[in-house]
């Protein structure tokens, strides 16, 4: 009976689309400061009549329903405007790394059928070479943001696009919350990169689910360190205008200038990769600025260091640990924190909080299960299996590579390529990517276990373990290491330091010192150090495993 006479109808269902909450935003708090950028500022009125004039003009430019806008800009205003503008009028924006190399950038606007193109001037040269690779030709429009990069490419200038635009514009919901929303690019590391299609509904629901997970408070002021074209930033373009949060801008991370920004704007959140949180932690001397609030950093990638913990939370940090991956919109799971910790030792407390924990309030079920069976692994902290999960906040699929989605649904689950375990108390521990494990004399090694007793030793700043292969074991663990500013470390004192807290088999063999390549988000490249590893002479081991 309950089917009878009872349909949905115009005045009970509302496709879900974070565009509603910018439209909520602007009538309710129309003077509350939306972005701050240098010296500008917007207030929500201004902020909401610039991505209506910014859509108005794309679609006197012909673009429509279905067809994609690329964007290459850093934490500015009109990545935040494009992220309400073009899915407004039913397009599909594409946010694209600023760190990529133009044959990528070519490939991407090539697959991706990109009608427009959006562009800060200061990646002019790169853009020029990927569009000379094109076959055809496509809109440009520059972005002259910064003074000192004026390599002008389109017909015309972004804020004159914008007074093109009627300021009257409405910015529409899709007709279908399932409605392709944003198209985002995997890092491409075993071939080229794949298209991640996210819908209404999960830029909605992870909007949402982030006020639940960080317990978000009405108007915080919220750092932009994580990139935004990084897994939609975390679906923070969005959450902060249902809270009439502003977003204060940044170019690139400098740990100089976001301890300014801090204390000036009263910044209350930010996101970031380790490696953020490593810049900040080490800062030296003349660097940082003391704040009286305490800011909220939720990161996620690696498992933070419990000496990078320690010292961010003496500067003023409260960290939070997440997990996720571009294909489900950013954070899935979080550390869960509870109050019967605070009373644990610092060491003890950095160890808990490094873990992944349970399912974002966004997501249906996470397990960690074996990925030929599906069924779930021993929660005893110690049996490995792949992280999969059910939620509505995973993506539709790959664009153009149903051979990909396929594999990455199989079994009806969205399979991660993570491996972790399962602690007794319901909490996941990231343990390794399924393609980064060693398999030394027919064991397993974690790569991330190794990673965590090399961070306990003083004088490491950041490290790295992969593969390399071994004439006798197969493959035997190698440690690139970055040693802190000021200390010294020989790889022997480094292997014996690891050979004192782990099993000896699990010890690395070598250490390489010096820098490690990062992606313009701050994860280290770890495939291309597995190809540094693999030039170095083989391993001629003699020493029990």
């Amino acid at each position: 009976m309950y089917d009878i006479d009872l349909p949905k109808n115009e005045a009970n269902f509302i496709p879900l689309s974070p565009i509603s909450f910018l439209k909520r935003c602007q009538r309710i708090y129309p003077e509350q400061t939306a972005v701050i950028h240098g010296n500008r500022s917007y207030n929500y009125a201004e902020f909401y009549t610039r991505c209506r004039q910014l859509a108005s003009a794309l679609v006197d430019r012909g673009i429509r329903r279905g067809d994609t806008v690329a964007i290459l800009a850093p934490n500015t205003p009109p990545m935040l405007e494009a992220h309400y503008a073009v899915p407004g009028i039913g397009a599909v924006l594409n946010p694209l790394n600023v760190r990529l190399d133009a044959e990528t950038i070519a490939f991407i606007l090539r697959h991706s059928e990109a009608k427009l193109l959006l562009v800060d001037r200061e990646y002019g040269q790169v853009t020029r070479d990927a569009l000379n690779l094109l076959d055809r030709s496509l809109q440009v429009v520059d972005i002259k943001d910064a003074e000192g990069f004026d390599d002008r490419l389109g017909e015309i200038e972004y804020e004159d696009l914008l007074a093109s635009g009627n300021p009257d514009f409405e910015l529409s919901l899709p007709s279908d919350e399932w409605d392709a929303f944003i198209l985002s690019y995997t890092s491409g590391t075993t071939g080229d990169p794949k298209g991640v299609v996210y819908h209404h509904r999960g830029a909605y629901i992870n909007a949402l689910a982030n006020v639940a997970a960080w317990s978000l408070p009405n108007r915080p002021v919220y750092l932009w360190t994580l990139p935004i074209f990084h897994s939609l930033g975390w679906c923070f373009p969005w959450t902060l205008s249902l809270l009439a949060g502003t977003h204060v801008c940044l170019r690139k991370a400098d740990p100089t200038e976001i301890y300014r920004l801090i204390q000036k704007h009263g910044v209350t959140h930010m996101c970031g990769a380790p490696i953020v949180m490593s810049m900040l932690a080490n800062a030296r001397e003349g660097e940082t600025i003391t704040f009286p609030q305490t800011v909220k950093f939720m990161t996620a990638a690696s498992a933070p260091p419990a000496a990078v913990i320690e010292r961010m939370e003496m500067r003023g940090f409260e960290i939070q640990h997440v997990y996720g991956m571009t294909e489900v919109f950013g954070p899935s799971t979080i550390c869960e924190w509870k109050p019967s910790w605070d009373t644990l030792g610092t060491a003890h407390r950095a160890a808990l909080k490094a873990r992944q924990g349970v399912a974002y309030p966004s997501v249906e079920d996470v397990a960690v299960m074996n990925p030929d069976t599906l069924t779930p692994v021993p929660a005893d902290g110690q049996s490995m299996g792949e992280v999969m999960m059910r939620s509505n906040t995973v993506m539709r699929g790959y664009l153009r590579n149903p051979k990909a989605t396929e594999a990455a649904f199989a079994g009806g689950w969205f399979h991660s390529g993570d491996l972790a375990v399962m602690h007794p108390d319901g909490y996941l521990e990231i343990r390794d990517r399924s393609k980064d494990i060693i398999i030394s004399g027919g064991e397993n090694i974690s790569t991330i276990e190794v990673e965590g007793v090399l961070y306990r030793h003083p004088s490491v700043q950041e490290v790295a373990v992969v593969a390399r292969p071994d004439e006798t074991w197969g493959e035997s663990p190698c440690a690139f290491v970055s040693l802190r500013e000021g200390t010294r470390a020989s790889s022997e004192e480094l292997i014996e330091h690891c050979r004192s807290l782990l099993a000896h088999y699990k010890c690395p063999r070598t250490v390489v010192f010096g820098p490690l390549p990062k992606t313009s988000t701050g994860k280290i490249q770890k495939f291309v150090l597995r190809e540094r590893a693999k030039a170095l002479r083989p391993e001629k081991s003699g020493v029990a495993n």
